[in-house]
C-alpha cells in the first residue's frame, strides 16, 4: 500500500518538474548568467557550477521549508490545550543529521569548485595570442605579442561621460581584440595601485597587483562580437569609468589589426615604467589624483 501511494506521488511531482524545465528559456537555464554557451570554453564549465549549485540549495530550501510549515501545523497548539508541550533536550539523531548534512554540503561545493577552477587556471603551453594587459588609472593598455616580430600595443584613456547626457560613448572606449577559434593567454599587469580584469561574458576576473604577474588561459569559439569589460577593483575616484571592449574578430581581422597598429608607430614593448595616463609618456595633472600641482608657484 505504501509503495503504492509513493508511486501516485512521484508520478505528478514528475510530471510538474518535467513541464516547469520543459518551459525555461535558454537564460532560465543558464541561472541567467550574461553569456552565452561556447563563447570561451571556460562559459560552459561555471554556468554549469552555478545552476548546479543553485539547484542543490533550492533542494534543500524545500526540503527545510517543508520541515518548519509542516512542524508549525502539526504542532500547533489545539483548542482547549494549556501550559507547554514536552521539552526535549537534545535529539541525538537529529543532531548528528543537522551536522552531517550541511558538512557533506561544503565539501561538495569545495571540491567541485576547486576541480573546474584547477582547470580553467591550467596553463596553455602553446597559445595561438598572447597579450599583455596593463591596469592604470583609469584605462588599459594592450600590448601583442608577435611571433618572430616586435610586439604592438594600444594605450587607451579613460572613459570620460559626455556632459550633456552624462553617458559614456561606448566608442570611445579601449578595445581589447581576440581572435576566434584560437587558444588565448593573458598576462595581467598594474602599473599603479590593485585592479582587477573582468570581462562579463566570459564569466571569469582575476586581480591585477601591483608587483604581482597573473595570467589568464582560455579557448574562444567561433562567435564574433563586441563584449563588456571592466575592472573589478575599487581603484580610486573614477574607478567605474575604467571601462574597455572585448571584440572577437575573426583571426585574419585580428592580424589585420595588429598591422594597423604597426602602421601607427605603435611597435615595441612596453612596461610599468610608462606614464600610465597619458599616450605620450607625460603626466596629465588632471587625471593624476596624485600629482602635486602646485609646486613653482
Amino acid at each position: 500500500m505504501r509503495n503504492r501511494r509513493s508511486r501516485w506521488i512521484a508520478a505528478p511531482v514528475a510530471v510538474v518538474v518535467a513541464l516547469v524545465l520543459a518551459g525555461c528559456t535558454q537564460t532560465q537555464l543558464q541561472g541567467w548568467m550574461p553569456s552565452t554557451s561556447g563563447l570561451t570554453n571556460h562559459v560552459d564549465r561555471i554556468m554549469g557550477l552555478w545552476t548546479t549549485s543553485w539547484i542543490v540549495l533550492m533542494a534543500v530550501g524545500l526540503i527545510t521549508w517543508g520541515l518548519m510549515i509542516w512542524a508549525a501545523v502539526a504542532y500547533r497548539r489545539r483548542k482547549g490545550q494549556t501550559g507547554l508541550p514536552v521539552q526535549l533536550r537534545y535529539h541525538m539523531p537529529m543532531e548528528i543529521f543537522f551536522t552531517i548534512v550541511p558538512v557533506i554540503l561544503v565539501a561538495g561545493f569545495f571540491a567541485f569548485t576547486a576541480r573546474d577552477q584547477a582547470i580553467i587556471e591550467e596553463p596553455i603551453e602553446d597559445p595561438d595570442a598572447s597579450i599583455t594587459v596593463y591596469g592604470k588609472r583609469w584605462a588599459w593598455d594592450f600590448v601583442y605579442e608577435r611571433e618572430g616580430q616586435d610586439p604592438v600595443y594600444y594605450q587607451g584613456l579613460q572613459a570620460m561621460n559626455d556632459p550633456e547626457t552624462n553617458l559614456i560613448d561606448p566608442d570611445s572606449l579601449p578595445t581589447l581584440y581576440l581572435p576566434t577559434d584560437s587558444s588565448i593567454e593573458i598576462t595581467l599587469e598594474a602599473r599603479d595601485v590593485a585592479h582587477s580584469f573582468w570581462v562579463v561574458e566570459f564569466l571569469y576576473k582575476k586581480d591585477m597587483l601591483p608587483g604581482v604577474t597573473n595570467h589568464m588561459y582560455f579557448e574562444t569559439g567561433s562567435e564574433e562580437g563586441v563584449f563588456r569589460g571592466k575592472c573589478a577593483e575599487l581603484c580610486g575616484e573614477y574607478h567605474s569609468l575604467m571601462l574597455f571592449n572585448v571584440e572577437l574578430v575573426s583571426p585574419e581581422e585580428y592580424d589585420a589589426y595588429l598591422e594597423s597598429l604597426e602602421a601607427e608607430g605603435n611597435v615595441g614593448a612596453i612596461d610599468e615604467s610608462i606614464n600610465p595616463f597619458s599616450g605620450d609618456g607625460s603626466i596629465d595633472p588632471e587625471r593624476d589624483e596624485n600629482v602635486d600641482t602646485t609646486e613653482g608657484e
